[in-house]
């Protein structure tokens, strides 16, 4: 799967983003440092947390924001700015399968319920278990958001017999 340095160098290019096992984060930027991952002295790091989140979606607070945390499957997640949803691969036989099967997905899904998230600007995709200051070394995406208020809703679904995959709707409540 194409990494973050591959998008770089070639635009059009879908970054997945990899789980080492538990949730992925999407943090806004402007509390990233703040994020310990399973670093820290506490007794529950901020890994911990979001691994405490229950279901699809959750979110936890940071700073003087949230985080949205991607739960229950470590599955590879990207974002799609023409949908403005994550897309979570939980199974298909390749990546040109699960994506496009992506707008039929957004028309048959079962929307679960809506959270509301604020954000202060642009996010960064990334696994919980990481540290913000150790951003440069890890697998990670940024999604481009305008500050506001976002609905945030998941959902499940199969578009073919052995193609499942997750969608994670980010729209603004402007839009709502």
């Amino acid at each position: 799967m194409a990494g973050y340095a591959d998008a770089a160098v070639v635009p059009d290019v879908v970054r997945w983003v990899e789980s080492s096992g538990g949730p992925l984060i999407a943090i806004p930027e402007a509390v990233l440092p703040f994020w310990a991952g399973a670093d820290g002295d506490e007794t529950s790091s901020d890994y911990d947390r979001a691994c405490e989140v229950d279901g699809d979606v959750g979110l936890l607070p940071v700073g003087d924001t949230r985080v949205l945390v991607l739960g229950d499957e470590p599955a590879s997640t990207a974002y799609l700015p023409e949908h403005g949803v994550f897309v979570r691969w939980y199974a298909a036989d390749s990546e040109t399968e699960l994506l496009s099967g992506v707008p039929a997905a957004l028309d048959n899904a079962v929307w679960g319920p809506e959270l509301s998230w604020r954000v202060p600007g642009p996010v960064v995709l990334l696994d919980a278990v990481w540290p913000g200051r150790s951003l440069p070394e890890t697998d990670h995406a940024r999604v481009e958001l305008a500050p506001g208020h976002y609905g945030v809703s998941a959902a499940r679904v199969s578009t073919g017999p052995e193609t499942w995959l997750g969608l994670v709707r980010v729209r603004s409540q402007s839009d709502i």
